[in-house]
């Protein structure tokens, strides 16, 4: 009897045990820092809020890397070119599906075409005007270049050659509401914005 006992109380404390260290093991991982992992946060150059997008602006950041700086700073330009018209393709994409849906044409499949295409030849056309708002260059003890480079395109000159090319479209001028798509507009600038951290 007092062998079982024994065993009892023996077992009782084994799995008191058990539970004990594995509840400190847990609460040990719980309280594990990013101080206590070694990683230090890291702040990108040209990361600023002047830098992002915002309800008047677009803008895009490209990083290029290479032995030679000029290569560094073109594949820089690329990136951020890139990234711009991508930004811009899409917030046009968004403006014009809302605006056709909330217009009485939004069924008609030709009149959407003809809006996509035309975002697709005013980003072409604001690349040439886009402009270079910062860059930052780097090098290390190897010779190796980061550049860091950030452009822009204002809202109102997109604006401004979308409706131009509406206005010269005899189909899409029949329903063309100016104010309706600058409203629109101004509303997916708005998102942009805040989507921005």
């Amino acid at each position: 009897m007092k062998s079982i006992v024994y065993t009892l109380t023996l077992t009782t404390s084994l799995v008191a045990g058990i539970v004990l260290v594995s509840c400190k093991s847990k609460k040990e991982a719980a309280t594990v820092t990013v101080k206590d992992t070694g990683f230090k946060k890291v702040e990108s150059p040209l990361s600023d809020k002047q830098y992002k997008s915002d309800d008047q602006h677009f803008r895009a950041r490209g990083i290029g890397e290479s032995q030679d700086e000029t290569a560094a700073r073109k594949i820089a330009f690329m990136n951020a070119k890139s990234e711009l018209a991508s930004l811009i393709q899409t917030t046009m994409k968004k403006v014009s599906d809302q605006y056709t849906n909330q217009r009485t044409v939004g069924k008609d499949k030709e009149y959407e075409n003809k809006f996509e295409e035309m975002t697709r030849e005013v980003t072409n056309l604001e690349m040439a005007n886009m402009r270079e708002i910062g860059t930052e260059t780097y090098t290390n003890e190897q010779g190796l270049y980061k550049v860091y480079l950030v452009v822009e395109a204002k809202k109102d000159e997109i604006f401004q050659k979308m409706d131009s090319r509406i206005s010269s479209d005899k189909k899409l001028q029949l329903d063309y509401d100016k104010a309706k798509f600058q409203q629109v507009f101004d509303e997916e600038m708005k998102k942009l914005a805040e989507s921005r951290p």
